[in-house]
């Protein structure tokens, strides 16, 4: 087992990293003695991990019960989070028990914000199950759900207390949801780690990656846990972490939600921002062109579906780094090292 720790002016933790931690994650889960436990699943996680979260809480001493949202990226909304409150009071939780997010980007953002916003703060541990929720979500705090006019626009910063990463989970997985999870794998190699993304174009395809996915793994939570160590509430480089997020976000938007995965959206939004950014002169010639062909190594989308320009734009409209007619798009100066830049909101329509 492999442990990272997460040091942040808003809350310190550990991240586990291991196989078969499921069956072995009452020592783990020690801090929930005594305690109320509510886990959060969805109904493809439930049936798989359910009951083996409920008895490993159950031997930590904790009285669990386990509570199903659909799912889908339409449980990221306010009436699933109302009906996720009715549970919460049904299970009797207090301020001192626990909320157990056991599932993907989806569960962990809406248990996590419910969790965040209960009572003002309920204990919360993420048991995350998709490459994608094991590399990115689950790490930092970030907790949210959406509006029909735009993703995450309602949310907050709520740190667990513990992340449980058991790399067997993701065996259960289909093609294009590990596929969305490597986006955002090749994501942190593009803005942090240039080791790393040589690593994966290298490898050169997902069966010779996925042999080493553990320290990969490893890795991405520990690129994650700095960024969210220098800058836990976003507010400066951690934004660095939307890189792909601008026609991204836009794209799931436009494209209704669950239609195009998160991670999907992600690489078709790194090449994009790869060939503003080299337009711009601000992006290293033949960036766009070298993303591009590991994302087709790995079977990954480059680019966006045909989509109406005009929801397009009103998506973009709503990204939360747009301000006052301008936006912070994030770019690469080379492959590993990201930066900002500020371009006129209808000038990066215009790029559609």
């Amino acid at each position: 087992m492999q442990t990272v720790r997460v040091e942040a002016q808003n809350g310190s933790y550990d991240i586990l990293i291991g196989r078969g931690l499921l069956a072995q994650a009452e020592q783990a889960l020690s801090m929930c003695a005594g305690r109320r436990a509510l886990v959060v699943a969805d109904t493809n996680t439930a049936p798989l991990y359910g009951q083996a979260m409920l008895r490993a809480l159950g031997l930590a001493g904790a009285r669990a019960s386990l509570y199903t949202v659909p799912a889908g990226e339409e449980s990221k909304s306010l009436a699933q989070l109302a009906a996720l409150y009715d549970a919460f009071l049904d299970a009797g939780l207090s301020r001192r028990d626990f909320v157990v997010a056991l599932g993907g980007g989806v569960v962990g953002d809406l248990a996590g914000y419910a969790a965040a916003s209960f009572l003002r703060g309920v204990r919360l541990i993420q048991v995350p199950t998709t490459l994608l929720s094991q590399v990115d979500s689950s790490v930092g705090g970030k907790t949210a759900v959406n509006l029909p006019r735009g993703k995450n626009l309602v949310g907050a910063f709520y740190q667990p207390e513990r992340v449980l990463i058991d790399v067997d989970t993701l065996d259960t997985l289909d093609a294009r949801q590990v596929g969305a999870g490597l986006g955002e794998v090749i994501k942190y190699g593009c803005i942090a780690d240039e080791a790393l993304f040589a690593r994966i174009e290298q490898a050169g395809g997902r069966a010779a990656l996925w042999a080493h996915i553990d320290g990969v793994i490893a890795r991405c939570c520990a690129l994650k846990a700095d960024y969210v160590r220098r800058d836990p509430l976003d507010k400066g480089v951690r934004a660095q972490l939307n890189f792909g997020h601008t026609l991204g976000h836009a794209v799931e938007n436009a494209a209704g939600y669950g239609q195009v995965l998160h991670g999907e959206g992600v690489c078709m939004g790194m090449v994009a921002a790869a060939r503003w950014g080299e337009g711009w002169g601000v992006t290293e010639p033949g960036t766009a062109a070298r993303i591009e062909r590991v994302l087709r190594a790995y079977g990954l989308p480059t680019q966006a579906p045909n989509l109406p320009r005009e929801a397009l734009a009103r998506a973009m409209r709503l990204d939360k780094k747009a301000s006052g007619g301008r936006v912070q798009v994030v770019v690469l100066e080379r492959i590993g090292r990201a930066a900002t830049h500020e371009v006129d909101q209808a000038a990066l329509e215009a790029l559609l």
